[in-house]
Order: structure tokens, then C-alpha cells, then sequence
């Protein structure tokens, strides 16, 4: 497996999170639009049997990862500063040089990062009648959440795959595509745009010594052989729902799913110097009704941590 770095700058206000699981639904999506629906079928054999052709992780800030989901006990900070630590959820790619127990303390928050403040702002709209295309008899209002971003914002969304079945060129153009089309939620009305500024075949970050694994986006580790005393994660339920075309099946709505959100530290039964870890979901029939074939990707780019022992654990 190879990895390729893309560095995404926002063009819009954004109706959907850019996580992983669905950048790669939109993915599998813009693939179908290009490339056909049966280069789509070759390229997803195997997907839930633990041979992934591709595999996305969150857009992160440019030149940081999500900060371990771990208890504050490994981390060397006062007693009073836990609280205020506690909205430092970006780790700089350089503190992969220091001791774990030294990240907190250099952990930043969104607004810390140069163009990378945030915010959320309720955008009004009203139900329609769609045969009159009024609102009818009575003014029906209600607001959806919209995400906004600094002017500069950057993005690093980091992509493992197999070059065997698909190349480098073909993601950044997928990915393009998807830039171009808008990507999750009203993207028909503007948002989600994005494009891509540069891109680039790197190994993904690591730190010396490494033992366990930090994931870079929602994964599924259930049924894996993990060492359980030293696994940390937030659960976190997707309520999926099919985008495109399949939005019109009559049946939108996929079976959710219980992950461990971005951020989690597995450590594995037998380490290995892995780029992602999990498992695919689905190709069953057991996600969709509207699709048989649907998947899920419960799949995580990783990044090799040393993770200290606590206490007496071995």
C-alpha cells in the first residue's frame, strides 16, 4: 500500500464534516461518474474482507493530527490546567519527536491555527409546497447548521492505496471532482467546494519505537485482535445516508454504525508497521435496502505511536 498526501483549501461554507467515512462514500461516487459503474465493482472486491483499494482520513489542519483519545494520567500537565487542555485537540506533526507524555502541552485549538478558526452559523430556509411551489398556507421556517472556515485554511486529507488497482492520478481527480461538485450536504446550492492546492506520494508520519496505532479518521475495530487494557477511543454513531443518485431510491437511509471516532489508540495484539487498520462494513446487503451492494468504510489511516506502560500493565 502507498500513501498520498492531499492538501485541500476550502471555497465554500460546508453543510457536512469532511471525515473520512464520507469523503470516501463521495469518492466511490465520483469513481462511478468517471471511470463506470464496473470499474467501481473491480475496484471494491474484497473491501470487506480486509483488502481496501483505498483508504481516507479526516481533513486535518495542515501539519497537525487529531490528539490521542487518552486519559490525562500520560500526559505531564498541572492538576489546574487539565480543564483549559482539554480544547487542544490538534497535535503539530513535529511533537512525533518528543516523549507522548509532553503532547498535551503542545496541543493547539482551532483558532490557534493560522487561518484555521471555525464556525457554525444557522443558515434560515422554508418548506415549500412542490406542487404550487409556495409555501402554502402557513410559513413553515427552520434553520441548518453551516460550517465556515478562515481564509486561509488548509486541509490535509492523507489517502492509502493500493497502486496495483488504482494510481495517484486517478484519486486526485476523484477528489477534484468532488471539489468541484461540492461535497456533503446542499452541495447543489454551493456548498462544499473545494480544490486541491498540492499533493504528494509521502510515508506517513511516525514516531520511533512505535507499539500502537493513533488513527486519522473514523474506524471499526470490532472482531480485531487488540490488546483491550491498552485501546482508548470515543464511540461515535454514523447515521448514513446514500448521496447522488441513490438519494432518490425512496429508501435514503443506511443501517448506522458504531466506530471509534478519529483520535483512538489501539494497540494491537502483534504491532506491525501497518498504514491503516480496521475493517470495511457491508457488501451484504446488511447497510442498505436501496442498495445491495453497499459499503461502508470502517477503515483508518494510521500513524505508529509509543505508547508508555501504566503502572504494572505489561
Amino acid at each position: 500500500m502507498e500513501t498520498l498526501r492531499l492538501t485541500l483549501r476550502p471555497r465554500s461554507a460546508f453543510g457536512t464534516a469532511l471525515k473520512g467515512d464520507t469523503l470516501f462514500g463521495q469518492l466511490c461516487w465520483a469513481l462511478h461518474h468517471r471511470f463506470g459503474d464496473e470499474r467501481l465493482k473491480q475496484l471494491l472486491q474484497g473491501y470487506a474482507d480486509g483488502s481496501p483499494f483505498a483508504v481516507m482520513s479526516d481533513a486535518l489542519p495542515e501539519g497537525h493530527l487529531p490528539r490521542p483519545t487518552l486519559p490525562a494520567r500520560f500526559f505531564d500537565v498541572p492538576e489546574s490546567d487539565r480543564k483549559a487542555l482539554k480544547r487542544r485537540v490538534w497535535l503539530p506533526v513535529t511533537a512525533l519527536g518528543q516523549p507522548l507524555s509532553n503532547w498535551l502541552a503542545l496541543c493547539v485549538e482551532p483558532a490557534q491555527l493560522l487561518g484555521g478558526k471555525s464556525e457554525s452559523h444557522p443558515q434560515p430556509h422554508n418548506s415549500l409546497h412542490r406542487e404550487t411551489n409556495t409555501t402554502g398556507n402557513g410559513f413553515d421556517p427552520y434553520t441548518m447548521e453551516q460550517i465556515w472556515f478562515g481564509r486561509d485554511t488548509r486541509f490535509e486529507v492523507w489517502v492509502v492505496f493500493d497502486a496495483e488497482r488504482i494510481s495517484a492520478n486517478e484519486l486526485v481527480d476523484c477528489v477534484a471532482d468532488i471539489g468541484a461538485s461540492g461535497f456533503g450536504r446542499d452541495a447543489s446550492i454551493g456548498l462544499g467546494k473545494l480544490d486541491i492546492d498540492e499533493y504528494a506520494q509521502l510515508r506517513l508520519p511516525g514516531q520511533p519505537g512505535a507499539n500502537a496505532w493513533l488513527t486519522l479518521g473514523p474506524s471499526a475495530p470490532q472482531g480485531l485482535a487488540w490488546q483491550a487494557e491498552h485501546c482508548f477511543y470515543q464511540p461515535f454513531t454514523r447515521f448514513g445516508r446514500h448521496g447522488d443518485a441513490a438519494v432518490h431510491s425512496g429508501k435514503p437511509f443506511k443501517t448506522p454504525v458504531l466506530l471509534a471516532d478519529r483520535g483512538a489508540v489501539l494497540r494491537p495484539a502483534i504491532y506491525s508497521d501497518s498504514a491503516f487498520c480496521g475493517r470495511g462494513l457491508g457488501g451484504d446487503g446488511s447497510l442498505s435496502k436501496a442498495m445491495f451492494e453497499t459499503v461502508h468504510q470502517g477503515y483508518a489511516p494510521v500513524v505508529g505511536i509509543k505508547l508508555p506502560n501504566q503502572g504494572n500493565e505489561v
